[in-house]
C-alpha cells in the first residue's frame, strides 16, 4: 500500500493534515504574518512550579529527554488543553507551512506525485507538462536524496514533500533511481509555479444543461475560481448549477462570501459573534454573475466550516436547496498568528450564524432533501440533485 501525496496538488494533502488536528477543516480569519505579544501576565510563581518540577525530572528520569522544542510544544498543547476548546491549537512549522500553500492556491515545486511504499521507499510519479517530466522522472523512481540529502525511510510523506519545494526558478537536485536500473542518477529540476486549484467543473454529461461545481476548499483563488467555472458552464449551454461542497473541510472566511458573491445580490450572508457580545455581519458585495441561475447544493458529514457558511446562506435566503447528508457542525472562527519559529497557534476568537442565526457549531445543517450514499458505488446525492434540477421537485 502507497501513500501517496501529490506535490502539485496539495490542496486535499493540506486539509488531510488539518483534519487529522481539527477533525473538520478550519476556516479562518487569517492573521498573516502576526506574532504574538511577548509581554505575560501569567503568575510568574506557577511557571516557577513548572520549571521546579522540570528541573527533577531532569535529575531523575531514566530514559532519553525530549529536546527543548518538543517540551515547548508539549507545555503549549497542554495549556491550550486547558481551554477545552478542539479548534484552539498549536500547528508546527511544517503542516502550518503546507496550509499557507493550500490557502494560497500555489507554490514553488516540480509537479510530482510522491508515494510512501510499505517497505520505506519514496517513488516519484510525474505529472505531464511539468518540470519533473521535462527533466526526465519517470513513472515508478525511487527517490534516493533531495540536494544531496539522503531520504530516510522514517521521514514521512510531508517531509520528502517539504524538502522537494522552495522558490520559484530555483533548482533542486533529486537522486534517483529508474525502475529496473542498478545505478543511482541525479536529476537537475528548476522549480515552477505549480497551481492549487480549489474548484473543478464540467458540464454532466448525463444533463448537458447541467454545470457541476466541484469546491474542495476555500482558498484566496476560490472566488475566482468559480466566477471562471460559471462563466464556461454558461457558454456551454448550461443553464442550471450544481454545487458540489461534500468532503469541504473549510479555509478562509473571506472567500468563502467571494463564492456567494456570485449567487446574491446584495444580502448579508453570515453573523459573526465575538467575545463581549459584539455581533458583525459580513455581506456580499455585488449583483452575482449566477444570481438567476437555479442552483442546488451538495453537502454531506464532511462538510464543514466555511462550506457551512456559504451552504447555510444559500439554504436560509432561498437560494438553493441542500441535497445530501447533515453538515459537520463547526462554527467557530480561528485566528491565526504566525511565531518565531515557523510554528502558528489557531486561537477560537467567534462563532458564525446563519442568516436566520442558525447556530452551526455542534448541530451542522440539515439538508432539505436527505440522500444516504450505499454500496453500490453509484453518487445517488448526485443524481437526486439532477432530479431537482429537472423536475422542480
Amino acid at each position: 500500500m502507497r501513500n501517496k501525496v501529490p506535490i502539485p496538488i496539495l490542496a486535499f494533502a493540506g486539509f488531510l493534515v488539518f483534519a487529522a488536528v481539527f477533525a473538520a477543516g478550519f476556516a479562518a480569519a487569517l492573521l498573516i504574518d502576526q506574532r504574538m505579544d511577548a509581554t505575560s501576565t501569567a503568575d510568574n510563581a506557577s511557571f516557577g512550579l513548572f520549571w521546579e518540577a522540570w528541573e527533577l525530572v531532569r535529575k531523575d528520569f531514566y530514559g532519553d529527554l525530549p529536546d527543548a522544542q518538543q517540551v515547548t510544544y508539549s507545555a503549549l498543547r497542554g495549556a491550550l488543553g486547558a481551554l477545552n476548546d478542539p479548534y484552539s491549537v498549536l500547528v508546527e512549522p511544517q503542516p502550518r507551512e503546507m496550509e499557507r500553500d493550500s490557502l494560497r492556491g500555489s507554490f514553488g515545486g516540480i509537479g510530482a506525485y510522491v508515494s510512501k511504499t510499505d517497505d520505506g521507499q519514496f517513488v516519484l510519479l510525474p505529472i505531464e507538462g511539468q518540470p519533473a517530466q521535462a527533466a526526465g522522472v519517470q513513472e515508478g523512481d525511487v527517490l534516493l536524496a533531495v540536494d544531496g540529502t539522503p531520504v530516510s525511510s522514517g521521514s514521512s510523506v510531508e517531509d520528502v514533500v517539504l524538502a522537494i519545494r522552495g522558490p520559484v526558478g530555483e533548482p533542486v537536485t533529486l537522486t534517483i533511481r529508474h525502475p529496473g536500473a542498478e545505478e543511482a542518477a541525479d536529476v537537475i529540476i528548476t522549480r515552477a509555479v505549480i497551481e492549487l486549484p480549489s474548484a473543478r467543473w464540467e458540464v454532466l454529461e448525463q444533463a448537458p444543461d447541467i454545470g457541476y461545481i466541484q469546491l474542495n476548499r476555500f482558498s484566496e483563488k476560490s472566488g475566482l475560481e468559480v466566477e471562471t467555472a460559471i462563466k464556461e458552464l454558461t457558454e456551454a449551454g448550461a443553464g442550471m448549477l450544481i454545487l458540489d461542497l461534500r468532503f469541504n473541510g473549510g479555509g478562509l472566511l473571506n472567500s468563502a462570501v467571494d463564492v456567494l458573491d456570485h449567487f446574491f445580490g446584495r444580502q448579508t450572508v453570515v453573523y459573526q459573534l465575538s467575545s463581549g457580545g459584539k455581533e458583525t455581519g459580513l455581506t456580499t458585495s455585488r449583483g452575482g454573475i449566477a444570481e438567476d441561475i437555479p442552483l442546488a447544493v451538495l453537502v454531506n458529514s464532511g462538510t464543514a466550516s466555511a462550506s457551512e457558511i456559504v451552504a447555510g446562506a444559500l439554504q436560509d435566503l432561498g437560494r438553493a436547496q441542500l441535497v445530501g447528508e447533515t453538515t459537520f457542525g463547526k462554527g467557530s472562527v480561528q485566528n491565526v498568528y504566525d511565531l518565531s519559529d515557523g510554528s502558528s497557534l489557531h486561537l477560537t476568537s467567534s462563532r458564525w450564524y446563519t442568516p436566520n442565526r442558525r447556530q452551526l457549531d455542534g448541530q451542522g445543517l440539515t439538508p432539505d432533501i436527505p440522500v444516504s450514499l450505499d454500496d453500490s458505488g453509484d453518487d445517488l446525492q448526485l443524481e437526486r440533485a439532477i432530479e431537482l434540477m429537472q423536475t422542480g421537485q
